[in-house]
């Protein structure tokens, strides 16, 4: 079984990056960590010039991207049109890595899958061993934080925000919050303001308009309390939130 240690030259090459990370981001050095990974480098020039999607939502105006910011979520998207993305040794170190850097606080053990996307990593806050698989989406304008051992699965989205029907302007923000311990199931939806309690779980395909109480289950459109989580006595770190094969990439 392969180990999230494998491989002296990947190991190189996410030391050598995370070196080149760490010291910050512009234009150059964008661009060499482009170049490392697989990807067509544009012009310097042009790196410098790039701005995200995000940067013409209102909320950037309030709260504009630092350089290195912009730089860490094109590199986060870039990785994703590179080969290298395929292989879980250097793609889930390498996210982590960029994870560590971008949002406003990350704990130790960040798993995540390919095709996962936000839109203001710096207002993303997460605990230890936070899993996310392939596809996720979260619109962190308003804010997102996720406890420890949490698993997302594939396909979840999560939005911090809403317009008025009258205009379509008028935007309310609202922080989701995920507790520790909880599961998200495939295809689940979560609205703004959201507050998801301790060991709960939600079902594939729910779509959350209200709290979820702590240890219980959650399905339906809209969501609904369906029973009290299946625990047999467990709680926190005996209901074994591993998420890989023998708690690959958890070893820290």
């Amino acid at each position: 079984m392969a180990d999230q240690t494998d491989g002296k030259e990947t190991a190189k090459l996410l030391d050598e990056l995370a070196g080149i990370i760490k010291t910050g981001l512009d234009a150059k050095k964008t661009a060499s960590v482009l170049y490392r990974i697989g990807c067509p480098v544009p012009e310097e020039s042009l790196l410098a010039e790039i701005r995200l999607y995000a940067e013409y939502l209102p909320i950037a105006n309030e709260y504009p991207f630092t350089d290195e910011q912009r730089y860490l979520h094109f590199l986060w998207e870039a990785m994703e049109r590179s080969p290298l993305c395929l292989a879980t040794n250097f793609s889930f170190p390498f996210r982590r890595m960029i994870a560590k850097k971008l949002f406003r606080r990350v704990g130790k053990n960040f798993c995540c899958e390919n095709g996962v996307r936000f839109n203001f990593g710096q207002f993303i806050e997460m605990g230890d061993n936070v899993f996310m698989n392939a596809g996720t989406f979260i619109d962190s304008k308003g804010g997102v934080t996720i406890g420890n051992s949490v698993g997302i699965g594939e396909y979840v989205r999560i939005l911090t925000h809403t317009h008025s029907e009258s205009n379509h302007e008028e935007r309310t923000y609202g922080r989701v919050v995920i507790g520790d311990y909880v599961k998200i199931y495939s295809g689940a939806m979560i609205f703004y303001g959201i507050k998801v309690g301790d060991q709960a779980i939600v079902a594939a395909g729910a779509v959350v308009t209200k709290d979820v109480p702590a240890n219980h289950v959650v399905a339906g459109i809209p969501a609904e309390v369906i029973r009290e989580r299946h625990n047999e006595g467990k709680h926190r770190e005996e209901l074994n939130h591993r998420w890989l094969f023998e708690g690959a990439f958890q070893k820290d």
